[in-house]
C-alpha cells in the first residue's frame, strides 16, 4: 500500500481493544496524542483549554492541530476522565475535517502487568507501559523483580521525574491499568504496597490527584506529588529527599 494512502489516526486514553485491533492495520498510522510529538509548544492549545486543564489534555488539542489526524478515538468514559468529554467537543469544532470518534472502553479482560513489576529503569518501563497501548495482546516472558520502591499514578507529561528512581520500582495506579488494558478498573487502581515507599502522582489539575492524596494518606510510606506540565527542580528535589530518607 501507498505510504501516502494510510489514514492518520490519533488515540485519546486507551480506546477499546476492539478500536486498538482496527489500528493495527497498516491502513492507518497511529499518533499517541497524549504524548507529546516532536517539537509542539503546548501553548498553541491555551486558545482552546483553560490553564485548569492538565497539561495531558492540553497537550492532547496542541497534537491534533499540529497532527490534523483524519480520525481520532478519544476516550470519554470512566476510564479517562470528565474534561475528554469536553475536550472532544472542541477537537470537533477546531478540526472540521476530522473526525472524532467517542469511546468508553469497559474492557475487563486482565491481560497482566508484568512490566510495571519487572527490574528496568523507571522512563524504560513507562514508554514500553504507553507503547503497549497499540500493541493488542499481552507481553509475556517478562520476570517480576521484588520491589524495592513504588510508583503510583498516571504517566507523567515529562518523563524526566522518572529519572530519580531505582530499577527496581513497581508501577500502581492508572499505569499499571494501562498495561492490563482495563482503564476503568478502579479496583487495581487503586491497589498499592504498603510495605514500599511509594511516590502517588498524578498530573496538576487532574481529578485523580483526590484519589492520590487520598490514597498517600493511608500509606505508612506515602508522598503525594502532582505538577503540571514540567517537572521542576522542587518536583524532583522532594522525589530525591522522599526516596534518600527511605533508604534508596
Amino acid at each position: 500500500m501507498n505510504e501516502n494512502k494510510r489514514q492518520r489516526a490519533g488515540i485519546v486514553g486507551i480506546p477499546p481493544l476492539s478500536v486498538m485491533e482496527l489500528l493495527a492495520s497498516p491502513e492507518y498510522e497511529v499518533f499517541d496524542l497524549d504524548e507529546p510529538q516532536g517539537k509542539t509548544s503546548i501553548e498553541t492549545a491555551s486558545p482552546f483549554l483553560p490553564k485548569v486543564y492538565c497539561g495531558i489534555l492540553r497537550t492532547v488539542v496542541a497534537n491534533s492541530l499540529k497532527i490534523k489526524p483524519d480520525i481520532i478515538y478519544i476516550d470519554t468514559g470512566s476510564g479517562k476522565c470528565d474534561c475528554a468529554v469536553h475536550t472532544a467537543t472542541v477537537l470537533e469544532d477546531i478540526l472540521p475535517n476530522t473526525r472524532i470518534v467517542r469511546t468508553r472502553n469497559h474492557d475487563a479482560t486482565d491481560f497482566g502487568i508484568p512490566l510495571c513489576r519487572t527490574k528496568m529503569n523507571l522512563m524504560g518501563k513507562m514508554a514500553a507501559i504507553t507503547a503497549s497501548v497499540q500493541i493488542p495482546f499481552p507481553y509475556e516472558d517478562i520476570m517480576e523483580c521484588t520491589p524495592t520502591a513504588g510508583f503510583w499514578g498516571v504517566p507523567p507529561r515529562d518523563f524526566s521525574l522518572l529519572k530519580l528512581f531505582p530499577d527496581t520500582t513497581h508501577i500502581y495506579g492508572w499505569a499499571r491499568c494501562m498495561e492490563n488494558k482495563t482503564p476503568d478498573n478502579l479496583d487495581l487502581e487503586m491497589h498499592f504496597n504498603p510495605h514500599v515507599p511509594t511516590v502517588f502522582f498524578a498530573q496538576s489539575f487532574c481529578a485523580k490527584t483526590a484519589l492520590a492524596r487520598h490514597l498517600a494518606s493511608k500509606h505508612p510510606y506515602g508522598l503525594y506529588l502532582d505538577c503540571d506540565v514540567t517537572a521542576g527542580n522542587s518536583v524532583k528535589a522532594k522525589i530525591q529527599a522522599f526516596l534518600e530518607l527511605s533508604g534508596m
